[in-house]
């Protein structure tokens, strides 16, 4: 049994995710810390609860979401997987965050690309990966069907979706990414979002705005 912890971190206020069993073992999504003080809370959380980081995942590789890559890697040894086609969003990263004030220290890149249908293990419990692309080329979501929730990312939000105006980004695809990825999930599913609110697929399929089924 996984128990979720999110944090808001950033000035995109983007969550990040630290999924944990009863073992103390650990997976990181989206590590969005930004400064010494944001990363104390998660040093401190995953000592405080005498957690071990097996795994650091990305579901997409946009600036907030990456940020605390660097730091991850180089605290608990992790290198991040995501999806192969997110290479280069995470490569222009490095030469877009200095013009918006942002210091970045540059994420490395893992040895081990995430693809749609895989399986992630942290011993019993499982997440399978879903390929979500619009919001980004290669956008990911990782789905517990046991306990009914989905770290979603960027696709999918309380009453609104992703924006698709960045680089990579198609409005059509990740509308299609929805209707055919995750509203065919059951309505009870939680989706843990990159920002904002949790909800539900139920919820969203009849009242999300921009897209209902």
């Amino acid at each position: 049994m996984l128990t979720i912890k999110s944090f808001i971190f950033n000035p995109y206020q983007e969550n990040t995710y630290l999924l944990y069993n009863e073992s103390g073992n650990a997976i990181i999504i989206d590590p969005g810390m930004y400064g010494e003080h944001e990363q104390q809370e998660v040093v401190s959380f995953v000592a405080d609860n005498k957690l071990q980081p097996k795994l650091l995942l990305n579901t997409h590789c946009h600036i907030d979401h990456v940020l605390g890559n660097s730091f991850v890697h180089e605290r608990y040894g992790l290198l991040p997987q995501f999806h192969e086609g997110e290479v280069p969003i995470l490569v222009a990263v490095q030469n877009y965050a200095p013009q918006m004030g942002i210091r970045y220290d540059i994420s490395p890149i893992g040895e081990t690309f995430l693809n749609d249908g895989d399986t992630i293990y942290l011993e019993n419990d499982e997440l399978e990966v879903i390929l979500a692309p619009g919001h980004s080329p290669a956008h990911i979501c990782f789905y517990s069907a046991h306990q009914k929730f989905l770290i979603g990312g960027d696709v999918l939000f309380r009453n609104s979706i992703g924006r698709t105006d960045l680089p990579g980004g198609n409005h059509q695809q990740l509308l299609d990414s929805i209707k055919s990825k995750l509203y065919t999930l059951p309505d009870d599913t939680v989706v843990y979002p990159g920002h904002g609110p949790s909800t539900t697929i139920g919820f969203e399929k009849n009242s999300n705005p921009f897209i209902r089924q």
